[in-house]
């Protein structure tokens, strides 16, 4: 690493002077679009940061959104396309094309977006390892931070699908952490930290970090273990993003029941409806109304044959004979008036 300190004319024609670099003032010439896209980033970050799980479809939607568009804005933007380079207007509108279009994916596959998940908390932990030992110790070769992004990122990839709500905040947490650290480099120092980061991907040399370079680069720690205490304590908690999509299928689940049940309902219905008959009401009968048959053809014999003996006016004064007992009648047997029928 080169030192900070740079060559700086003493103005008395003598000679040069060594001044420090970190103690120059920083020429700061912010632009518009720039500008205007850090501070939207900024409220993305914050909604990462401390409510990333709550927001669990926009946020596999937001971080498709970026993956995509940043890979293929930097494949298109440093290679050339059919022979032809493409200006920076023309590699951003296709970077976002494809972009929202990987955002769809996550936000739709569950596993894809958790997978883009891990794999983003993979790769900040593998940056931040290998910018705290910038310091310390240089790669000789591209391999290093190369098999550190891969290895790191699938890493977490895997254990993402595994323990997802974990992962998830987590993942959330640093990423919204690393966005908003990001735009207070821009504001501050004009992105010298993202610029000394990729210079160490790169193996390039460059000057080493000011101090207020690191107090901007302890801002991601923080905050990122800030949003993921907010997150578990606060607005993760009593949600479930498996429990939305499995309350939709038992609804479903539950009205394909109903709609069975009725659909039996009416089939039993309209089988019965032909079958069914009504119980006629019961006629009422006094007792003694119904007489034994042989009783009954002894009486006919008797009358036939001696109609005026006493002992038949007798008994036809004082007892009423139902011969057609089948049709119900309901005349009692001690009627006065002596009534016979034949």
């Amino acid at each position: 690493m080169s030192d900070t300190s740079a060559p700086v004319p003493d103005g008395t024609g003598s000679g040069v002077t060594e001044v420090d670099a970190c103690d120059l003032e920083i020429e700061r010439k912010y632009e518009v679009i720039p500008a205007v896209i850090c501070s939207m980033c900024c409220l993305f970050g914050i909604i990462y940061c401390f409510f990333g799980y709550r927001c669990f479809k926009a946020v596999m939607f937001l971080s498709g959104l970026m993956f995509g568009s940043v890979v293929i804005f930097l494949l298109c933007h440093k290679e050339r396309v059919l022979d032809t380079e493409l200006s920076v207007e023309a590699s951003a509108g296709i970077g976002l094309g494809i972009g929202a279009l990987c955002g769809l994916v996550t936000m739709l596959v569950r596993s894809v977006g958790l997978f883009l998940t891990g794999l983003l908390l993979g790769l900040l932990l593998a940056v931040a390892a290998l910018l705290a030992a910038s310091p310390f110790y240089a790669p000789g070769t591209v391999w290093v931070p190369l098999g550190a992004l891969l290895g790191a990122g699938t890493l977490c990839a895997v254990l993402a699908l595994q323990w997802q709500r974990l992962l998830t905040v987590l993942s959330t947490a640093a990423f919204g952490a690393a966005i908003l650290t990001v735009c207070a480099d821009y504001f501050v120092e004009m992105l010298a930290l993202a610029a000394h980061a990729y210079d160490c991907l790169r193996l390039a040399p460059g000057p080493p970090l000011c101090w207020y370079s690191w107090a901007i680069a302890g801002i991601w720690p923080a905050l990122s273990l800030t949003g993921a205490l907010v997150q578990w304590k606060l607005t993760a908690e009593g949600y479930s993003h498996t429990e939305v999509i499995v309350s939709r299928r038992q609804k479903r689940v539950q009205l394909m029941r109903i709609r069975q049940k009725d659909a039996k309902k009416r089939q039993q219905g309209g089988g019965q409806e032909g079958i069914y008959r009504r119980k006629p009401t019961p006629i009422k009968r006094y007792a003694g109304d119904v007489l034994a048959p042989s009783y009954l053809q002894s009486l006919r014999d008797r009358q036939m044959g001696t109609g005026t003996s006493l002992s038949s006016l007798g008994t036809a004064n004082h007892t009423l004979i139902d011969f057609d007992f089948e049709t119900g009648s309901t005349v009692p047997l001690t009627a006065t008036t002596p009534v016979v029928r034949v």
